[in-house]
């Protein structure tokens, strides 16, 4: 299964509800760069600055909750809620 999640950040919902062994897109629909990137230290998603039209995939394969924000422009924040 996959999930398509449109950047800025604002753009999308602030919590992404999906299963275990779902793969999200992210897919920069702005002028700006924008980075995917886990909160805290240790987290699963870590994208390079998404240029516009870029992608950056990540499967998630553990239940969590696993929250996320632009790096280069840390207000813009959103979380993904695994479940089993």
């Amino acid at each position: 299964m996959t999930e398509m999640v449109p950047l800025p950040l604002g753009a999308s919902p602030a919590v992404l509800k999906i299963k275990a062994g779902t793969t999200v897109t992210w897919t920069n629909k702005d002028t700006d760069a924008h980075t995917v990137t886990s909160s805290g230290s240790g987290g699963p998603v870590r994208s390079t600055p998404l240029t516009t039209g870029a992608t950056f995939r990540h499967t998630f394969t553990r239940a969590g909750t696993y929250a996320y924000f632009c790096s280069i422009h840390p207000f813009m924040t959103a979380t993904v809620e695994v479940t089993p």
